[in-house]
Order: structure tokens, then sequence, then C-alpha cells
């Protein structure tokens, strides 16, 4: 009888002991299969981030804009210097006023092309040589304005606002959303008047 009885408590001891393990081994593949692998999650955030092909369109829109901005520039200059001595109104140091205000506005506009494309992965080199590039039109624009006065002196005014035209459109279309999407939106707006501010300034100082 005592024998029978040890031998019916070790066999349920069994049983108890084999359903618990069975039963730690259950919830144990379901809790791995129910947190997803690093790599998954990497995948995940991928989805979330701004498509490059997104990110790469708003740069070159801006690259294209600031190039087209500084063309008529490049004719503003070479009309200066090329209608000494044909217009009274020209003087020489109204030129050098108006060379010194474009070369001083095509810093920031230089760190507007390289800064972004910077950020958005591509290297040092790259992107200061984009925005070297996007200014490189202007000697080029003013060698021919100063060849063609007579011409481009009349085409100045529609050159010029075509290219203020482009700029306000990646403005206000890409840039200003950009920045207001990543929760600086009050900096970006500080920002934005104090540029405009210091443009005015340098718009003034070159018409004295």
């Amino acid at each position: 009888m005592a024998q029978n009885r040890n031998t019916s408590i070790k066999q349920r001891n069994y049983l108890v002991n084999s359903c618990m393990e069975s039963n730690i081994r259950y919830r144990s593949e379901n809790t791995i299969q129910a947190y997803p692998s690093s790599s998954s999650i990497k995948v995940d955030n991928k989805k979330n981030q701004l498509p490059k092909m997104v990110i790469t369109r708003r740069l070159w829109l801006l690259i294209m804009a600031i190039t087209v901005h500084n063309i008529p520039e490049g004719f503003a200059v070479g009309i200066a210097f090329g209608g000494l001595g044909q217009y009274s109104r020209t003087t020489f140091s109204q030129a050098c006023n108006l060379a010194i205000g474009i070369a001083i506005q095509n810093f920031p506009e230089g760190l507007a092309v390289s800064l972004p494309l910077y950020s958005s992965g591509y290297g040092f080199f790259i992107s200061f040589w984009y925005g070297q590039l996007s200014g490189l039109v202007e000697p080029f624009a003013g060698l021919i304005g100063c060849l063609a006065v007579h011409f481009f002196r009349r085409l100045q005014p529609y050159a010029l606002g075509f290219a203020a035209g482009a700029m306000l459109f990646v403005v206000v279309d890409d840039i200003i959303p950009e920045s207001q999407s990543r929760g600086h939106g009050r900096l970006s707006t500080v920002m934005a008047l104090i540029g405009f501010a210091i443009m005015m300034c340098l718009e003034v100082i070159t018409e004295t």
C-alpha cells in the first residue's frame, strides 16, 4: 500500500512538473515572437523618416532658386561698371558700393545652400562646392552685362523681378513649412525677420 501510494505521488509530481515546463516554454516562445527584433525596429524608424527624394527635391529647388537669383545680380554689377562714362548718373563709387553689397549678401546665400546639404548627409567638400557653384554664375553674368550694357539695362528690372519671385516661391512653399514642422517655429520666424532686416539694411547701404 505504502509503495503504491509513493508511486502515485511520484507520478503526480512528474505530471505537474511536465505541465509547468511546457507552460513556461510556451510562454517564452510567445513572448519572443511578440516583441519585434532590432532589425524590424530599425526598418520602422526608416519608414517614419522623410524620403531622400523629397529632401533632394527641396534642396535642389533652393539651389536653383539662389543660382537664378544670382544671375541678375551679376547683370546689375556688370551694368554698373559698364555704364561708367555712358550714363551721367552712374559713378565709380556707386558701382563699387553695389558690388560690395552684393558680395556681402552672397555669404549667407552660399551658407543657405551648403548648410542644408551638409545636414542632409552630404560631405563637407561637396556641400562647400555646391555653395560656391551657386555664386559662380555672377562673374559670367557681370561680364555679359558689362559688354551689352544697353540691352541688359532694359532687361534688368524684369530679370530682378523674376529672380525675386523665384526666391519667394521657394522660401514660402518649401523652406518656411519645413522649418515650422521641426518644432522650432518661433525661432525660425524670428531668424527670418532678422535676415529680412539685415538685407533691407544692405539694400539701403548700396543705394546711398
